[in-house]
């Protein structure tokens, strides 16, 4: 009996066993920039080391700038923004 070799020889036995590989690792790292953009999104990232937990108003702190985000976002209106604001700073 013959067999057909087709004409790729060793390169067709080589594309069989790379392009597998390949493609796995295209879809893995997909995947994990998939991830990544999809957390990152949601946590804002600034420059500098964020505040230790020792730091007096480190708390506060946060709370202006998680107020700061939603008003950005449209979440709460100015005169909403201004009044938790002013309470925020009473509080300190």
């Amino acid at each position: 009996m013959m067999w057909y070799d087709g004409g790729w020889g060793w390169g067709g036995w080589f594309a069989m066993a790379i392009f597998p590989v390949l493609f796995l690792v295209l879809l893995i790292a997909g995947v994990v920039m998939l991830v990544r953009y999809v957390t990152g999104s949601r946590h804002s990232h600034q420059g500098g080391p964020p505040p230790s937990p020792g730091e007096p108003g480190w708390g506060s702190k946060r709370a202006e700038d998680l107020l700061a985000e939603r008003f950005a976002r449209g979440e709460i209106d100015e005169d909403e923004y201004k009044r938790r604001l002013t309470l925020l700073r009473e509080h300190q």
